[in-house]
């Protein structure tokens, strides 16, 4: 059998770029949906999410799409025209995919889509958050909600759809860990706001696995969390981040009004954390190579 022909939009990010090269080495042919348009060893086609409009031929012998695209939730300070951004970059752009497949001629019959872990909503709680919790009340949240909402869409066309709840992705190219490991490295590394707040993280290698994982596995539909098996606190992130990269830990936490200070609203994301339970996709087969923190902070940091 030959391989699969993937459409990826958002694939100019983080998750997006491991992803197309890791498609590419296991055979896929790979095409993006960007901005712009342009030629190479993998071919963009144009669309405005404004304006509602796409290439159709990006859709030509297309297998699977794997729905990345929506702004940085963290790249900037929560202004109301940012919020807006980014609820509209993930809500507009999957509408507009939605409409295309239900209205136009295609062989889509895998959707794969990003969402978040934000739909749970943070907080200082020990609770274990599960695909069958409730979504949680604050910004993010509402997001997430409503980007899911319209992933659902899709998968009322009868084209197999899973959405992949990502948590607190591990990169050396960039996200949190790259943040949280710059003032370590320059000796001045604290935990944030009370350190007792939990991430549910997840090696970038292993949501790539993920992502591809959930293309190949036919029986594999609906809501799965896409984070690591071993959540931990702020302090003790920060505490293995400090002792990989051979740096003191001799400051004192940043206390949450600081961080409200730095980052307004924003500041709840960090502040606040979720538990969140992987086991749904580890009961499906799908195997984790990084389980605990240490050995994927070694494998990334230098």
């Amino acid at each position: 059998m030959s391989p699969k022909k993937v459409l990826i939009t958002g694939a100019s990010g983080l998750i997006g770029n491991r992803l197309t090269n890791l498609l590419l080495e296991r055979g896929y042919e790979v095409v993006h949906l960007s901005r712009n348009a342009k030629t190479g060893k993998v071919c963009a086609y144009a669309w405005d999410i404004s304006s509602g409009t796409l290439d159709e031929q990006a859709f030509n012998g297309v297998d699977a799409v794997i729905h990345l695209a929506g702004a940085g939730v963290a790249d900037k300070r929560w202004t109301t025209a940012r919020k807006r951004e980014i609820l509209d970059s993930r809500v507009k752009s999957t509408r507009l995919l939605a409409n295309f497949l239900a209205t136009q001629k295609h062989q889509v019959k895998t959707f794969v889509s990003a969402s978040a872990i934000g739909y749970y909503g943070f907080g200082l709680t020990n609770e274990v958050f599960t695909e069958e919790s409730k979504p949680g009340t604050d910004f993010l949240a509402r997001v997430v909600t409503e980007w899911e909402r319209e992933v659902q869409v899709v998968q009322t066309l009868g084209i197999r759809t899973v959405l992949l709840r990502i948590g607190i992705v591990l990169s050396t190219k960039g996200g949190a860990l790259k943040e949280m490991a710059r003032p370590i490295r320059f000796g001045f590394g604290a935990p944030l706001g009370t350190g007792k707040q939990y991430l549910s993280w997840i090696h970038i290698d292993d949501l790539c696995n993920m992502f591809v994982f959930a293309v190949e596995n036919e029986a594999l539909a609906g809501i799965y969390n896409a984070t690591g098996t071993q959540p931990v606190t702020n302090a003790e992130f920060t505490q293995a981040v400090a002792g990989k990269l051979k740096k003191p830990m001799w400051l004192p936490a940043v206390p949450p009004f600081t961080l409200k200070l730095l980052l307004g609203e924003m500041a709840d994301m960090i502040i606040n954390g979720s538990v969140v339970s992987s086991q749904k996709i580890q009961r499906a087969g799908f195997q984790f190579q990084y389980t605990e923190l240490g050995v994927a902070l070694k494998h990334l940091l230098h």
